[in-house]
């Protein structure tokens, strides 16, 4: 395997001069320049990954924190990780992906200097790992809204319109007595921000306009959705609407009220709030509010990158909800 030694014998110029035209840190001149290429070329030369980063100050790999807990959904998870890893390729930065649900991967890639900057998703209001970050050189963008946002980019989806959106949506369809079934209780009770946004845009809409509203909490599973969905009919028995925030108990969701004799939509309406592709392949296509799982993972790498460039500040993006109308939603029964 080819050195830069072998590239400046054969260039016929020094190690020093082969490594300035690497790092681009002195000017060389263009027939120099030619020599060392051409030598490179020859010799199919690699330069060593840590001598590029070296040279740059720039690992061109980003870290993103995506910790792989027992109540997230792992197939949205991995939609989001998608979409940073292609964005990423674009702007020709590896990802270096954390999937521990610990605190020391953070000091031990930011304080080691492995990556250029952190993108970290699943963000808690109080989140303990956000003063790690703060003492940290590299900048970080958090996918998701912490209580305070201080010093971090953050992109996510406006959970809170999200929630707005598909109350205001039933209620035009004349339906007053709704119902929504959302995250597990861990992750309410550990304040993550987005089932908490989401359930305060439910409440807040559900009251201005004066209806009828439950919320219930929902483990992610089939146990999970069948107490869910009873404990909905029986706080509210003539409920002719449901909101579902959990991807995972989903499926269930919908066999448990077709169990209970409840036709979609004759008998009640479903909205659910995921990303599209978890909408169209239920066993009935569903009116829902996109969660645009790639999007936003692609705008966490351009701010990220925004950072590092010195192009842009710290700032928070909330995209706005999109919801789309499909047969799973209907005027309520007279």
């Amino acid at each position: 395997m080819a050195t830069i030694d072998d590239v400046a014998r054969v260039a016929g110029v020094s190690v020093s001069t082969v490594s300035y035209t690497f790092s681009g840190k002195r000017p060389i001149s263009a027939e120099t320049r030619a020599r060392v290429e051409r030598a490179v070329r020859e010799l199919d030369y690699r330069p060593h990954a840590g001598a590029r980063a070296l040279a740059s100050q720039r690992t061109q790999v980003l870290a993103l924190m995506a910790p792989l807990r027992v109540d997230v959904n792992v197939g949205v998870i991995m939609q989001f990780v998608t979409g940073v890893v292609t964005r990423a390729q674009s702007f020709k930065h590896d990802v270096l992906l954390l999937t521990q649900d610990d605190h020391d991967g953070i000091e031990r890639v930011a304080a080691g200097s492995m990556v250029d900057a952190v993108i970290m998703m699943d963000v808690e209001a109080e989140d303990p790992r956000l003063p790690i970050l703060r003492k940290q050189r590299q900048p970080a963008v958090l996918i998701g809204l912490p209580r305070d946002a201080t010093g971090f980019s953050c992109v996510d989806l406006d959970f809170e319109a999200a929630g707005r959106s598909a109350v205001a949506h039933l209620a035009g369809l004349g339906h007053r007595q709704i119902a929504l079934i959302g995250s597990p209780r861990a992750v309410l009770s550990r304040r993550t921000t987005y089932a908490a946004r989401l359930v305060r845009g439910f409440t807040q809409e559900s009251a201005r306009l004066g209806l009828d509203a439950v919320f219930e909490t929902c483990e992610s599973s089939h146990s999970g959705a069948i107490e869910a969905v009873d404990q909905v009919l029986a706080a509210l028995p003539g409920v002719t609407a449901v909101i579902v925030h959990n991807e995972v108990a989903l499926p269930a969701v919908l066999e448990t009220l077709r169990s209970r004799g409840k036709d979609v939509p004759r008998d009640i309406s479903v909205v659910a709030v995921c990303p599209e592709d978890v909408a169209l392949g239920q066993t009935q296509a569903l009116t829902a509010v996109d969660l645009p799982a790639h999007t936003i993972g692609a705008v966490a790498v351009d701010m990220a990158i925004g950072r590092l460039t010195g192009d842009q500040p710290a700032e928070t993006r909330l995209l706005a909800p999109v919801l789309t109308t499909r047969s799973s939603t209907a005027p309520p029964p007279r």
